[in-house]
């Protein structure tokens, strides 16, 4: 993913600002980029296929780094749909909640798997020192079944219910993403998509700052206005795509 920096919009913003800090229109121009995110989600990004672990409920969102999932689109399990539930459903519907490995403990955990032969007397020839094969026991998974369910503990980290079982559950994630607060940039092809928006929006709040020989709140509301119109067409634009479809016109049928 190629990226382009925030502080690429510096040379479009000054003029409008003159004498506002370096440091400080960058600022700005990110924390711009990330209220575009969010309002237009368009900043798409299908995460990568992995295998949920056996006994294992929570995980993180594997975006790019400096990025971080403010949406999720869909979640399939094995190619079915996971339902997406806010906190408050997925409490009322499970209310037994999940524990990493049905709350066993590690000695539980790894009791059936043999030691490494790491930290001992004898000398282990063997190439790369390969560990023993890990050995699940059932009190692990007993909790477990098929999950059905997905929801969102932190911002984070996800969680799947019920506890998955030992069987092979692939996940194919589509999510909406955002520049964290420390990031230098974003993609280079979405950045370009959202310039104007970002522009605008990193302008109404520079203008409103107090105090300062650029401050005038009339150019801030000028581009409060422009700000609003941009996200909006780039949300509907997020949403369409590049598809473009053909309009048709259907009288409703009236009965006898």
């Amino acid at each position: 993913m190629v990226m382009r920096t925030f502080a690429s919009l510096i040379p479009k913003v000054n003029p409008v600002v003159p004498g506002c800090p370096t440091p400080t229109l960058t600022q700005y121009i990110r924390d711009a980029a990330i209220r575009v995110c969010e309002r237009t989600l368009a900043w798409r990004h299908q995460i990568p296929l992995f295998n949920l672990l056996p006994g294992v409920h929570e995980y993180p969102y594997a975006v790019p780094v400096d990025t971080q999932c403010h949406a999720v689109f869909s979640a399939l399990l094995n190619d079915s749909p996971l339902e997406i539930l806010t906190l408050e459903q997925a409490v009322e519907k499970y209310p037994k909640w999940v524990d990493l490995y049905s709350g066993e403990s590690p000695e539980t955990v790894w009791g059936l798997t043999n030691p490494t032969p790491y930290n001992t007397a004898q000398f282990n020839a063997a190439q790369y020192n390969p560990n023993e094969t890990y050995v699940l026991p059932e009190a692990v998974i007993a909790d477990g079944s098929q999950p059905r369910s997905l929801c969102q503990l932190s911002p984070n980290r996800y969680t799947v219910l019920p506890l998955p079982d030992d069987a092979t559950y692939q996940m194919r994630m589509f999510v909406a993403l955002k520049p964290t607060r420390l990031a230098s940039g974003m993609d280079d092809g979405l950045f370009d998509e959202l310039e104007d928006s970002i522009v605008h929006g990193a302008l109404q709040h520079l203008l409103l700052i107090p105090n300062s020989a650029w401050s005038d709140k009339e150019l801030a509301a000028y581009h409060a206005r422009q700000y609003l119109f941009h996200i909006t067409e780039r949300r509907a634009r997020a949403n369409i795509g590049n598809a473009r479809g053909t309009v048709r016109v259907k009288f409703p049928s009236f009965g006898a």
